[in-house]
């Protein structure tokens, strides 16, 4: 999805600068094991493992264009939900 043109251009960012970001994030992820499954919870089906993976990994935040779809369930579980220009902002300030 970050490769997408539209998305690209959006960002300001090439093909190889997104490689990097990729592999740099890749490096400081740690696998999560799903110890429950709280579904369903989310307005989409396919969002499910990722909320689960978020509650599970006790993410700090979660991280999307689809705001919509995570927003009460992730709250329900502390989990704010962001915007990618958000977070970005939050890790500039």
């Amino acid at each position: 999805m970050l490769k997408r043109p539209e998305q690209m251009m959006a960002m300001g960012k090439t093909v190889d600068w997104i490689d990097g970001f990729l592999s740099a994030l890749a490096a400081g992820s740690e696998a999560v094991e799903i110890h429950y499954r709280w579904r369903p919870r989310t307005r989409d089906p396919s969002d499910e493992m990722v909320l689960e993976a978020a509650i599970n990994g006790r993410a700090s935040a979660l991280i999307t264009h689809n705001v919509r779809d995570f927003g009460d369930a992730a709250s329900d579980f502390g989990v704010p939900v962001l915007r990618p220009a958000d977070a970005s902002r939050r890790l500039r300030t």
